[in-house]
């Protein structure tokens, strides 16, 4: 018969419905869950044998848990604090690798293009920063910092001296608003692009589905079929996509796109129909602007500044054509890789909904501002 323990455990109204709920979460820590259920049948009655029986714990478990709450009630049921094993490194060793991790190698004479952990360590221990330490404890570190010197991304820093201001007129546009003035319900925005070189590669072996276990295979070696150029034009409010293919780029493909959306309603019948290009040589510098007014009074060309096109929507559009299209390419030859085009503008523009555009003036704004922070100071003293 086992001993009765000398620790009652009363609870509160409070404390028996904090701990039933704790009991019976699914959200909480098993240990939470063992050690409420512990109290709650100590509350009933039930001796500490018993206890463990019915929760699945040694008797120790049952009676440390049952003499904590008596003693200290529901805040006893966490865990003490622990002084865990002592650092072996310091923090002035852990600032110093970060530091070391945010710097080019260039800049310690290190022909290296970028750091690796491994690398960090061989550096900290040969400039006296710590006497030994293994890579793996360098990338944990790093990566609790979130500093990942292998890893890269390509840019390209603003050039155009009017970027702020060309990219507000388009972001502008894109909340239907034109030289601060609102758009009407008769104006419209339409963003346009191509992409070029578009290949029909012809896989040398049939493609295998995907089957259990198995994911699609596809050729590695191909055959060229050609390229040809695919014109997109999207109007961003409405969520309707314009397509045409042509061999390749130039004026008056894009011209003959341009008639296509103009002479299609509700386009022709619009007050001002706003287009929306980057600088490619279909649609570049002022002949362009004349152009484009010439051939339809209504329409506007507006250019978004030098290598901006992240701002332009077709880019969003052209992603998914890539994605979702083309890869992974395998057409028998180029009349195919046409025929698929087109055949996608029919079906986006069954199910196609505007893009949750957030990007705002006051956006750019707040990125430019950051950008300043890296511009070069001889190139700072240039623009002022």
């Amino acid at each position: 018969m086992s001993r009765r323990s000398p620790f009652e455990v009363r609870l509160s109204p409070e404390e028996r419905a904090v701990l039933e709920q704790r009991s019976a979460s699914r959200t909480v820590s098993h240990a939470a869950v063992v050690r409420a259920r512990i109290v709650l049948l100590a509350a009933e009655g039930v001796q500490n044998v018993e206890i463990a029986r019915r929760v699945g714990v040694c008797v120790d478990v049952a009676s440390k848990w049952r003499k904590r709450f008596s003693q200290e009630g529901l805040g006893g049921l966490r865990d003490r604090a622990r002084s865990g094993r002592p650092r072996r490194f310091g923090a002035g060793v852990v600032a110093g690798i970060k530091a070391l991790a945010c710097e080019p190698p260039e800049r310690r004479a290190v022909p290296l293009s970028r750091w690796s952990s491994h690398e960090l360590a061989a550096q900290a221990v040969s400039e006296g920063l710590v006497e030994t330490i293994s890579s793996s404890t360098v990338r944990r570190w790093l990566h609790a910092a979130a500093i990942k010197p292998w890893q890269y991304r390509s840019w390209i820093f603003p050039r155009d001296p009017d970027f702020a201001t060309k990219a507000a007129r388009v972001l502008d546009l894109y909340q239907r608003a034109f030289g601060g003035v609102p758009l009407g319900p008769h104006d419209y925005v339409i963003s346009a692009d191509e992409k070029s070189q578009l290949q029909a590669l012809r896989r040398c072996h049939p493609e295998l589905g995907t089957a259990a276990g198995r994911r699609r295979r596809v050729e590695f070696e191909y055959d060229r079929g050609g390229t040809l150029a695919s014109f997109g034009a999207y109007d961003v409010h409405l969520a309707r996509l314009f397509g045409k293919v042509a061999d390749k780029t130039g004026i008056v493909p894009f011209m003959e796109l341009v008639e296509e959306v103009m002479t299609s309603e509700p386009y022709p019948s619009a007050a001002n129909v706003y287009w929306v290009v980057d600088n490619g040589s279909s649609h570049n510098g002022q002949r362009s602007v004349e152009r484009m007014a010439a051939a339809f009074p209504h329409a506007k060309l507006v250019h978004l500044p030098v290598h901006a096109s992240w701002l332009n929507q077709i880019e969003i559009v052209f992603s998914v054509i890539q994605r979702k299209v083309i890869k992974p390419a395998d057409f028998a030859d180029l009349s195919a890789l046409a025929d698929r085009l087109v055949r996608f503008t029919t079906r986006y523009n069954a199910t196609a909904t505007p893009f949750d555009w957030r990007f705002t003036t006051k956006d750019l704004a707040a990125l430019l501002e950051r950008l300043d922070a890296h511009r070069p100071a001889d190139e700072t003293l240039l623009a002022a």
